[in-house]
C-alpha cells in the first residue's frame, strides 16, 4: 500500500479542519461528520481549539482510498503558530492549499503559496464553500494567477455557485491547460509551437509530472460542508502527487525519521508523532533519538516504545508513515532518529518575551513547573525562573500568549497574568576575556574550589558551546557536571540581563579538596567566575532583524517605503510596477507590528505583507 503523508493549509477560517472531517466522514475513517461550530471535530480535540473554532497545533488523521493510505496533517493557520506549519512541511509528500470562494486570496494564503513554491512541495489548490453566498469562480481564478501563481488551471469546472445547488464535475485537461503547462514544461511548449498537438495523455503526464516538482498547481472546487468537489480533489491527491518513498535505506537496516509534533495522550502522557523515513519501528523497540539542546548540545534520548499507535491501525510503523509514539522520559519536537541532530531543521526562534507570574501566591511554584513542563513538551517554547517568582517565556505573539493562559487554566488549574511582550534582546561576546578563582585557604571558606573560564565568541548560530582545557579525570565527574551546567544556566542572563550566545566557554583551571569540596561550591563559584570573564571580553548587545516582503499597489510605494524608512528598516529592493510594487528588506522586529497594522491604512488593505527571521544586528545608540 502506498502512503501520502498531506498537509492542509490556508488563511484562518478558510475551511481547513472542516475538509479533514469531511474526507475522514467520505471515506469511513469516522461515523460522524464533525463541526467546527459544535466543537466536534476530530483534530481539533482540545478544549481550547473548540471553543476558538483554530487550530493550534498539527494534528494527524488517515482514511484509505483504493491501494493509498492518506495521512492528513491539519496545521494552524493563524501567524502565531508558524513554528507548527513550518514542522508539519518538513514531513510531508504534497498539500492542499485552502481559499474560500467568498473571501478569496487572503493575506496569509499569499504567504503560504510563497513557502510552498519556496520548498517545492506538490501542492493542489482546493477553492472551498461554492455553496455559500458571494462565492466566486471565474474571477477568483484570475485572482488566484495574479496574486499567487500563473501557473495553475482548473480541472474542475461549478454550476449554481453561490447557491445550495451548486455542483462540481471533472473538467478534463484541455488547449487552456496545455496553455498554462507551456509555461513550465518545455516539451508542451514545443508540442504547441512545432506540432504534433499535445493529446489528452501527453497532458495527463505532464500534469503530473509538473505538479510532483511543485512547479504546476492544479485547481479544483468545492464545499467541505456539502461534499460537493471532495472525491475529485482526492482523485487528484493519489494520481498527482507521488506517494512516500517506502522500504530500508540502502545500506542501512536502522530506521530514521524525526518527531514533528507532541501531544498529551488520554493518560496524561506524552505522545510524539514520528514519520519515519526508512526502516521499520516495531512495539518494545529500543530506539535512540537525538536531539539539538537551545544552547547547541546535541544530546540522546534512549527508551523502548512503550506505546505505538500507527496512524491507519498497523501493528508496525514502516517506512512513509506515522505513528504517534510513547518513549519513556518523552520525546520532543525536533528529536531525530538514526540521523545526526544538527541535519534537522533549524526553526526560527520566537522573538517575542514576557513574564508570567501566578494572580495567587500560592500558585507560584505550580505555575513555574507548569511552564517548565510545557516547554519540555515543546522546545519552541523557552521557559526559565526570573525574579521575583515570575517565570520568563519567549513566544511567537499575542494569540499563542493566550492560548497558553487557557491551557495553564484548564489543563494545570492555574490563572495566570502575563506581562506585555517585548522583543528579546541578545548578548554575543565582543572579544576574549579569561577570569580563575583559587580554593581558600583556610580563614576562608566561602567555597572549596578552583575555577577557571575563558570566554570567547563562536560562530554565528552556535548556541553556547562548553569545553574543557584541563584533564577530564582532573575533577570527579559530579564537579565537572556541576560546573557545566551551571555555565550554560548562568549564560541566561549577561552583563545587560540578556541571554548570552554563539560563544564558547572552556574551564582552563580547575581544583578541589578531597574532604571538603562539595558539587555546591562549583555550583556557587561558577558564576562568579564566568561574569568576570564575560565582564574582560565585552559584550555586544543585539536585536533581531526581520526580512520583510511588502507587496503595495502602485499608488502607495511612496507612502510605504517612507513608514517603512521611519520605523528604521533598511529597504533592499524594490521592483514591480502594475498591478503592484515589490519592497524587500530589513526591519527590527520591535517595529514589526506597527508596520502591520499601519500598512492597511495607507495602501486601502490590499497591501501583503511576508515575513521571516533575519540576522540579529546590533542594537543602536538611543534605542
Amino acid at each position: 500500500m502506498h502512503t501520502l503523508n498531506i498537509g492542509i493549509l490556508a488563511h484562518v477560517d478558510a475551511g481547513k479542519t472542516s475538509l479533514t472531517e469531511r474526507l475522514l466522514f467520505d471515506h469511513g475513517a469516522v461515523d460522524r461528520l464533525g463541526s467546527v461550530d459544535a466543537g466536534d471535530t476530530v483534530t481539533d480535540d482540545g478544549g481550547i481549539e473548540r471553543r476558538r473554532g483554530i487550530t493550534v497545533r498539527s494534528a494527524v488523521a488517515g482514511f484509505t482510498v483504493g491501494d493509498t493510505r492518506v495521512n492528513l496533517i491539519d496545521t494552524p493557520g493563524h501567524s502565531d503558530f508558524v513554528a507548527e506549519v513550518e514542522r508539519a512541511l518538513e514531513v510531508l509528500d504534497g498539500a492542499v492549499l485552502l481559499l474560500s470562494a467568498v473571501e478569496g486570496v487572503q493575506a496569509r494564503t499569499r504567504v503560504l503559496m510563497r513557502t510552498l513554491r519556496r520548498l517545492r512541495l506538490p501542492t493542489l489548490v482546493f477553492v472551498n464553500k461554492i455553496d455559500r453566498a458571494g462565492a466566486r469562480t471565474d474571477g477568483l481564478l484570475d485572482d488566484v494567477r495574479r496574486l499567487l501563481t500563473p501557473h495553475v488551471a482548473p480541472l474542475t469546472e461549478v454550476t449554481g455557485a453561490g447557491s445550495a445547488q451548486a455542483r462540481v464535475a471533472p473538467r478534463p485537461p484541455d488547449g487552456r491547460t496545455a496553455e498554462a503547462l507551456a509555461e513550465v514544461d518545455p516539451d508542451v511548449l514545443a508540442a504547441l509551437v512545432d506540432g504534433p498537438e499535445p493529446t489528452a495523455r501527453d497532458l495527463a503526464a505532464a500534469l503530473a509530472a509538473r505538479t510532483a516538482d511543485g512547479s504546476f498547481h492544479p485547481l479544483f472546487h468545492g464545499s467541505a460542508l456539502g461534499g460537493q468537489g471532495i472525491a475529485e480533489l482526492v482523485e487528484g491527491l493519489v494520481t498527482l502527487v507521488p506517494a512516500a518513498a517506502g522500504g530500508t535505506a540502502a545500506g542501512s537496516p536502522e530506521p530514521r525519521g524525526t518527531v514533528f509534533a507532541v501531544r498529551p495522550g488520554p493518560a496524561g502522557e506524552r505522545r510524539a508523532y514520528l514519520r519515519l523515513y526508512a526502516g521499520e519501528v516495531r512495539p518494545r523497540r529500543r530506539l535512540t533519538f537525538l536531539r539539538r539542546e537551545s544552547d547547541g548540545r546535541t544530546t540522546e534520548v534512549s527508551g523502548r516504545v512503550t506505546r505505538l499507535d500507527v496512524v491507519g491501525g498497523d501493528a508496525t510503523l514502516t517506512a512513509g508513515n506515522i505513528a504517534a509514539v510513547t518513549v519513556p522520559g518523552g520525546l520532543r519536537v525536533g528529536d531525530r532518529l538514526g540521523e545526526p541532530a544538527d541535519r534537522a531543521p533549524r526553526f526560527a526562534p520566537p522573538t517575542l518575551q514576557t513574564l508570567v507570574r501566578a494572580r495567587r501566591p500560592e500558585q507560584a511554584a505550580p505555575l513555574r513547573s507548569a511552564l517548565l513542563a510545557l516547554a519540555d513538551r515543546d522546545p519552541l517554547l523557552h521557559a526559565r525562573p526570573a525574579a521575583s517568582g515570575t517565570t520568563a517565556l519567549l513566544l511567537y505573539g499575542e494569540i499563542q500568549m493566550e492560548v497558553l493562559a487557557a491551557t495553564l487554566a484548564e489543563e494545570f488549574g492555574i490563572d495566570a497574568e502575563f506581562a506585555p511582550g517585548r522583543v528579546r534582546l541578545l548578548e554575543r561576546p565582543a572579544g576574549t576575556g579569561e577570569a580563575a578563582e583559587e580554593m581558600p585557604w583556610l580563614d576562608r571558606t566561602r567555597y572549596w574550589a578552583t575555577i577557571g573560564l575563558r570566554v570567547e565568541p563562536g560562530p554565528y548560530g552556535s548556541g553556547a558551546v562548553f569545553g574543557y582545557e584541563t584533564e577530564l579525570g582532573a575533577l570527579p565527574r559530579a564537579f565537572h557536571q556541576a560546573v557545566e551546567e551551571t555555565v550554560h544556566a548562568a549564560l541566561t542572563a549577561g552583563l545587560t540581563g540578556a541571554a548570552v550566545t554563539d560563544c564558547r566557554v572552556t574551564l582552563i583551571r580547575s581544583g578541589f579538596n578531597s574532604v571538603l569540596s562539595t558539587a555546591a561550591d562549583f555550583r556557587g563559584l561558577t558564576p562568579i567566575v564566568l561574569r568576570r570573564a564575560l565582564a574582560r571580553a565585552g559584550t555586544v548587545l543585539y536585536e533581531p532583524y526581520l526580512a520583510f516582503e511588502a507587496e503595495v499597489p502602485p499608488d502607495a510605494l511612496a507612502a510605504v517605503t517612507g513608514l517603512l524608512a521611519s520605523l528604521g528598516a533598511d529597504i533592499t529592493g524594490t521592483a514591480g510596477g502594475e498591478p503592484a510594487w515589490f519592497v524587500t528588506g530589513e526591519l527590527p522586529a520591535r517595529r514589526a507590528r506597527e508596520a502591520e497594522l499601519r500598512l492597511p491604512g495607507l495602501t486601502r488593505g490590499e497591501a501583503v505583507w511576508s515575513s521571516r527571521p533575519s540576522a540579529d544586528r546590533p542594537v543602536k545608540p538611543g534605542h
